[in-house]
This record gives C-alpha cells, sequence and structure tokens, in this order.
C-alpha cells in the first residue's frame, strides 16, 4: 500500500495534526490528496477522545486546489467538484478544525482552508480564488464561505478578479484572522488547539454544531447554485483554452 500523502498523527491527547504532503502534486487535490483527507476525517470522526484538529502543508503550500487534469475533466462533462465532495470536510467535522495555512492557498484550496473553525495565513504566503482566471464561475462552496469568512466587499474583489493577495496584504485589509510569519504559523496554530482542548469534548462539539449550524444549512443549496453556474461556464472553448495555457502559471 501507498504510503498516504496526508499524515494524522495525535501530537498531543485530544489534538491531532493533519499534514498535508503531496510533493509530487503540491498538494492540489490528486487522487492521492482527496483520498488521503477522506480518510483522515473518517477516522477523526471515529474517535470519542480527539478534541481538535490542526490542518496544514508543507514549506510554501497549504493547498492548491485542482488539477489541470481535474479542471479539464469537468470543462469536458466527465465530472463535477461535487463527486471528490472534501470541500466542506473541516466544516462538517464534529470538533474544531484550525486551518494553520502557512503556505499558499489556490482556487479550491483556499476555499477548503476557510471552512475551518479557526484560520491563521501566512504573511509571506498567496491567497486567490482563482476560478475565473481560467474562465469559469467558481465552485467549491467558496462563493458562500468566502462571504461569510471575508465580507462581501473582499469576497467580491477575490472573486470576480482572480487576483493574487499576499498575506501581509489581507492582515492590512483588516481582514479578521491572525496574520503571521510562515514559520510562526503552525506554533500559533498548536497553542491555540491547546487551549481548546482543554475543553469537555461534549462541549466543543455542541458548540461547534450551534455555531456553524447556519453554514452548514446553507451550503448545499449554495452548492447547486455553484454547479449551475458551471453548467453555463465551465464547457466553453475559451475556458479549455484558459487550462490549457494558463495552468500553474
Amino acid at each position: 500500500m501507498a504510503e498516504s500523502v496526508v499524515n494524522m498523527v495525535e501530537i498531543e491527547p485530544g489534538i491531532i495534526l493533519l499534514k498535508m504532503e503531496d510533493r509530487v502534486h503540491r498538494n492540489t487535490f490528486s487522487a492521492e490528496l482527496i483520498y488521503g483527507l477522506k480518510d483522515a476525517f473518517v477516522a477523526i470522526e471515529s474517535n470519542d477522545s480527539y478534541k481538535t484538529v490542526v490542518l496544514t502543508g508543507y514549506d510554501n503550500y497549504f493547498c492548491s486546489g485542482g488539477t489541470q487534469e481535474g479542471l479539464l475533466a469537468i470543462n469536458e462533462g466527465k465530472a463535477q467538484f461535487t463527486e471528490a465532495n472534501i470541500y466542506s470536510l473541516p466544516l462538517a467535522c464534529k470538533i474544531p478544525v484550525i486551518s494553520a495555512m502557512q503556505g499558499h492557498g489556490i482556487g479550491g484550496g483556499f476555499a477548503f482552508g476557510l471552512f475551518a473553525d479557526f484560520v491563521v495565513l501566512g504573511r509571506e504566503s498567496v491567497y486567490t480564488t482563482n476560478f475565473m482566471k481560467y474562465g469559469f464561475t467558481p465552485g467549491m462552496g467558496s462563493t458562500l464561505v468566502l462571504t461569510e469568512k471575508l465580507g462581501i466587499s473582499l469576497a467580491e474583489e477575490f472573486l470576480f478578479t482572480a487576483r493574487n493577495f499576499r498575506g501581509g496584504e489581507l492582515e492590512q485589509r483588516g481582514i479578521p484572522f491572525k496574520v503571521l510569519p510562515r514559520e510562526k504559523v503552525l506554533p500559533y496554530a498548536l497553542d491555540l488547539a491547546r487551549e481548546v482542548a482543554q475543553k469537555p469534548r461534549v462541549s466543543l462539539v455542541t458548540l461547534k454544531d450551534h455555531m456553524v449550524a447556519s453554514l452548514r444549512e446553507r451550503l448545499p443549496a449554495v452548492i447547486e447554485k455553484e454547479l449551475a453556474m458551471h453548467d453555463t461556464t465551465f464547457h466553453l472553448p475559451e475556458t479549455k483554452e484558459r487550462i490549457m495555457r494558463l495552468f500553474g502559471k
């Protein structure tokens, strides 16, 4: 059996560290990363001793969104982003999840991180929802989670322009997340996890259910609308040309 690219370790009692480390694909949503994340969150859900999860990447990468092959499969009508159904794993998780986004968060990878209960960004790293760069409208629940976490004005700037934002720029824009030098992101997140883990698990689960209830309830309808927009925008010849020409730039 191949070694998983998602390393799951209980680093202290009740605290799980999930490290995404698909170096071959730079933490894009490869099959290996998707299966690794799904397996890890299933294992977390099945253990009643865990209290919090810290989700992080490696080196300069947090999570880089869809692969070129995956995007072309959607363009050709062979797939939908909902088939993998990983974008909301942090939201669905019973216990609090902390996204230690030390590295770049790109496209669906940035949205994936924002579905966590706590978010910590790297000052030097790039964050972008670059869907429109390739000509198709956003997916992965990004139209909901960006608005919820960043506010409508900044969310629209992210989604319409598809431009790159450094963590330091977002800090100056007043985002409601901690922004730290990259090397300090994970230590801060672990300290936060220790604070959370001091509380009773049943209280953590109960409070999370309450805090994220509205987001969980609204997400399915938003996903349906994003899929409907994809029916209009993802299959354009220009979209395929952009995916072929611009991917990775």
